[in-house]
């Protein structure tokens, strides 16, 4: 099948009478109503459950085996091999499939808010919940011309068309496929809607590099000077949480590039999780979830309709999603210029590494090359307790190109504007998950606070005796004992016994990048393992 076939079928599904063209929020919102696929909560939001599926299904996703990106693709656990026949035959039933529902949803948008470097987008859903969440996470498109611009991306979602894995050559009835030649990513079996928005970033990361632009998994806010900061970390690290900051200005939550021009988020909206949401913790994002919104799985009280953000009942993976305008005084158009402070984010479960740390230049690409953090409960499915992982620039699966072409860029933009990066550790202290407690809130915001205001630049550092880490000696509002680890242990013999365990096991995941410069590893990583 040919991109001339692809376009005949397309033509023919969105031209159908079930066909509805990017309907606002409040005619969606009706249809989820109607339809029966969710319920209005108290603040006008829409909760809809997505079934077994409460997070993403890395073993279900593919790359299509073409060869305008085979020699590109860093093949793999992560970017796996489907046949061009397989796409077809799944591609064909798909859009048989949604020629047979009663009604199907599409959203015309966009991808990248630099109109520059912008991906035309078509999404088109089973769902008309999936279609009012793609009218929160994406950019709209105001003028609906895709026809004549670029050809779009198509997304075909359908959770109720299952693959059949002997047929289909997919490993379940679950299936995520990205054709980059034929432009169209191909998402059923799940309900879980963050796979359309993980599957466009996972395209965005093949395309931007292309035009000398690094795609990052961050987040991203800007002072009132115009002062720019990125926060990277994998989901449930406080990317959301920590870049949803009163006195600055958000620029997104998730996804951004980085051009010879500055920063731009990628995304038109935010998918925040929320699990334990409270309004005087993080009221930005409380307050954010309004009529248009979208919860995911969220427990609701049958009588009041109010959302019970501490129940995990369907899954710690609660989430919400909500457009940008949403966030008060959030920059629109959501580009700023280059970054003067990096914050890498983990969640470390050893409870083990500092609250916070000044990186050179080399530990800056040795922690983003090794993505550090425990996988928190209900982000992927199976997960149920913290996991240790290693996630290649804090976002391996999602990057369809090998981690050191993403990691060379980083060292080279950090060079060129001599940025500042900082280590934030957000999970556990006084011990290991299970004994410790999790990171307090009040201070890492402060940490984070002085490291973006630039208070850390040239205060005294004590270095960390077995990762080799520039610990700040004072941050304001924090007291000096939670700085230093070892101190927040009862036992030092236990502290160091578990701090030379993880340093061992950073050691061990960074073999895979021989290929780099020994300086990296020699300069950057830990000082002290076994």
């Amino acid at each position: 099948m040919n991109i001339t076939d692809i376009t005949n079928e397309l033509n023919q599904l969105v031209n159908g009478e079930n066909a509805k063209h990017n309907l606002s929020v409040a005619q969606l919102v009706e249809k989820v109503l109607e339809r029966k696929e969710g319920l209005l909560t108290s603040t006008g939001a829409i909760r809809a459950t997505t079934g077994a599926y409460t997070g993403r299904s890395p073993e279900d996703k593919f790359i299509v085996d073409e060869s305008s990106v085979k020699s590109k693709i860093n093949w793999g656990p992560v970017n796996q091999h489907i046949s061009e026949e397989a796409f077809d035959r799944l591609y064909s039933k798909m859009i048989l499939h949604l020629k047979k529902r009663d009604e199907i949803f599409i959203f015309d948008g966009f991808a990248g808010a630099d109109p520059r470097f912008q991906l035309p987008l078509k999404i088109i859903n089973e769902f008309a919940w999936h279609n009012l969440f793609a009218s929160q996470l994406f950019i709209k498109d105001q003028e609906q011309e895709n026809e004549s611009k670029e050809l779009p991306f198509t997304i075909l979602s359908a959770p109720h068309f299952k693959a059949d894995p002997e047929v289909d050559g997919t490993k379940s009835e679950t299936f995520i496929i990205i054709s980059f030649e034929k432009r169209t990513i191909l998402i059923g079996g799940t309900e879980y809607a963050g796979e359309m928005k993980k599957s466009v970033f996972s395209v965005m990361n093949l395309l931007l590099p292309e035009n000398n632009i690094l795609p990052m998994h961050c987040s991203a806010n800007v002072g009132f000077e115009g002062d720019v900061a990125l926060f990277f970390g994998l989901s449930g690290t406080g990317k959301t949480t920590l870049s949803a900051d009163p006195n600055r200005r958000l620029i997104g939550d998730d996804e951004h590039g980085w051009s010879t021009s500055g920063v731009f988020n990628i995304e038109g909206g935010c998918y925040a999780k929320c699990i334990n949401l409270t309004k005087e913790k993080e009221p930005q994002i409380f307050n954010a979830i309004r009529y248009g919104s979208v919860l995911e799985n969220v427990v609701v009280d049958d009588d009041t309709r109010e959302a019970d953000y501490s129940s995990s009942f369907f899954t710690e993976n609660t989430r919400a999603a909500y457009s940008l305008t949403a966030i008060d005084k959030a920059i629109i158009p959501s580009i700023a210029g280059h970054p003067q402070t990096i914050v890498f984010l983990t969640a470390d479960a050893f409870g083990v590494l500092p609250p916070i740390s000044k990186l050179t230049k080399e530990q800056a690409m040795y922690h983003f090359l090794s993505g550090y953090t425990s996988k928190l409960a209900g982000t992927e499915r199976g997960v149920t307790a913290p996991e240790t992982t290693f996630s290649t620039c804090f976002g391996s699966p999602f990057l369809p190109l090998k981690a050191t072409r993403y990691a060379n860029m980083l060292g080279q933009k950090i060079d060129e504007h001599e940025v500042q990066v900082f280590l934030v550790n957000t999970g556990w202290t006084g011990g290991a998950y299970g004994v410790g407690k999790r990171m307090n809130l009040k201070y890492t915001r402060a940490m984070v606070q002085a490291a973006v205001e630039g208070d850390l630049d040239h205060i005294e550092t004590v270095k960390d005796e077995v990762f080799g880490l520039n610990i700040p000696i004072h941050v304001p509002g924090v007291p000096d004992d939670v700085l230093q680890p070892q101190k927040t242990w009862s036992s030092q013999d236990e502290y160091l016994v578990k701090a030379i365990e993880l340093a061992t096991e950073f050691k061990d995941n960074f073999k895979k990048f021989n290929s780099l410069s020994n300086d990296i590893e020699k300069l950057g990583g830990p000082i002290r393992y076994n």
